[in-house]
């Protein structure tokens, strides 16, 4: 078992019921998308920029904007007041999301949310990087309104997703962009005297995009990595000083036991009383079983060592 998943297994102290199933990536990729997709529709950058990295700039704000889990089953989805505590930091809301979903989607695991989500916010992080270029390219455009309509017409016809498409994809050879570029050229009536200029500021854009996209996967890489090893140092002390194991029983006996494992209010019988009273085996026995259900701690914790 990796340092990685011994971690995670430590987030699952944190769901009240206990119980183990199938993960759902469905519902878990829901409950994700309503902290890190927000306006996901109109902004593709959204992922990379609320969980993924800082340097993808600011979320669109807006009075229209809407989680893409917005009218859905709420009970995968983090609410709006959940939401209100979301950090600001894009690396510590996609820790704070996983934490908080994996206790919405039951049988899921941090590996689930690496495996099928990390690739959701790489994706949106490229188009993020396109997306700061192109709007670059529009503010670089000449002030005469004729060059910048021809800018407008032709980019949009180049970046067409029966042509280049938004992320250069099937343009990456210069033969490819020359034949979609010749084509929008030819489309766009009255602006050959802008022709050369809009070509070297879309090939501009077009090899700045694939930097910028190789970069922001690079950021996401090692941001990820140091968050990883912060949760191992902190799983360590953890271990050393047995507080997690103590936490895992706490938790227990707060949500599974009827009581408390002897922490509620109610008094120990003392032979007389048949109602309102707890039993000093009872409180025994509930002890012993959220002792036996939080063990795996022990044994984590050796591994660890």
């Amino acid at each position: 078992m990796t340092y990685r998943k011994l971690f995670f297994a430590f987030v699952l102290m944190f769901t009240p019921n206990l119980v183990f199933g199938a993960c759902s990536v469905a519902n878990l990729t829901r409950c994700l998308d309503s902290a890190c997709a927000i306006n996901i529709g109109a902004n593709p950058a959204a992922r990379c920029q609320y969980c993924g990295t800082n340097a993808a700039g600011e979320p669109t704000k807006s009075a229209a904007m809407r989680s893409v889990s917005a009218g859905t089953n709420s009970r995968y989805s983090i609410s709006d007041k959940e939401l209100k505590k979301a950090p600001a930091d894009a690396g510590e809301r996609y820790v704070w999301a996983t934490e908080l979903c994996l206790q919405k989607v039951s049988g899921c695991t941090t590996d689930d949310v690496t495996d099928n989500y990390d690739t959701l916010i790489e994706q949106s992080c490229k188009a993020a990087g396109i997306s700061a270029e192109m709007d670059n390219l529009v503010k670089k455009a000449n002030t005469t309104k004729t060059q910048t309509s021809c800018t407008t017409e032709i980019s949009a016809c180049v970046v067409d997703v029966k042509r280049c498409t938004a992320g250069y994809k099937n343009c990456e050879s210069d033969t490819d962009f020359d034949k979609y570029f010749s084509e929008c050229s030819i489309a766009a009536t009255g602006c050959d005297s802008f022709l050369k200029s809009i070509r070297s500021n879309l090939i501009a854009s077009r090899n700045t995009a694939f930097k910028n996209a190789k970069t922001l996967l690079q950021n996401i890489v090692a941001t990820y990595q140091s968050m990883r090893e912060q949760k191992l140092t902190t799983t360590r002390k953890d271990c050393a000083d047995n507080s997690a194991k103590e936490r895992c029983i706490a938790n227990v006996c707060s949500n599974n036991m009827r009581y408390k494992c002897g922490l509620d209010a109610s008094v120990l019988c003392t032979g007389n009383e048949k109602y309102n009273c707890k039993r000093l085996e009872d409180i025994n026995y509930e002890t012993s079983v959220a002792e036996q259900l939080c063990k795996f701690y022990d044994i984590a914790c050796e591994r660890l060592k």
